[in-house]
């Protein structure tokens, strides 16, 4: 069973979008549920070097950035993680090449899994209207007022997106993400 797991999504890569500031468990938790199902998973952000992770208020560990958002190309990558975090999340939505990021992924229907307050970036790039998802029940109403049906549940399943609220749900969010990802791989293969 273990073997068969690895290989769920085997052949996939996900960009994890983050700067500074990022929910550490947030980031790491699902990136080794992903790594763990096979996919390659690469570390995109603003700037280069190392990003520092914060556990609530507290800085955590720092990681490596594996590529520069600016040489970060969407159709090269199978779908995109958004971790949470205040800061991280601030930071990123008033990014120009986030958002042109982001939008270019949700519309070639890749799937994106969204947690905390990860979903601010969804916002300004204009993808939340009409939508349905979860966040850190303190941005609620900026994605209420942005048009989306905020909903205070573990996660959310929308089409393409899976979202989620906070570190605690981290083990249902993981589990929705890999399942989400599989279907877009199986979909993906069966179309090739």
């Amino acid at each position: 069973m273990a073997n068969k797991h690895k290989k769920k999504l085997a052949g996939m890569r996900v960009a994890i979008l983050a700067t500074n500031g990022f929910e550490q468990a947030e980031l790491e938790e699902p990136r080794k549920a992903l790594r763990a199902a096979g996919a390659q998973t690469v570390l995109v952000s603003p700037k280069s070097g190392t990003l520092q992770g914060m556990k609530h208020d507290e800085k955590a560990s720092e990681f490596a950035v594996d590529m520069k958002l600016q040489d970060a190309k969407p159709e090269e990558f199978d779908g995109v993680l958004l971790p949470g975090g205040a800061l991280n999340a601030d930071h990123l939505r008033v990014e120009e090449e986030a958002k042109r990021f982001v939008q270019a992924i949700d519309q070639a229907q890749k799937p994106i899994a969204v947690i905390c307050h990860g979903p601010w970036l969804l916002v300004s790039a204009g993808l939340a209207k009409g939508r349905e998802l979860t966040s850190y029940h303190t941005i609620q109403d900026d994605i209420r007022n942005a048009g989306c049906n905020w909903k205070d549940e573990e996660t959310v399943r929308d089409r393409n997106w899976i979202s989620s609220r906070s570190p605690e749900d981290i083990p249902a969010f993981n589990k929705a993400m890999i399942e989400l990802f599989e279907e877009s791989q199986t979909a993906r293969t069966a179309e090739s």
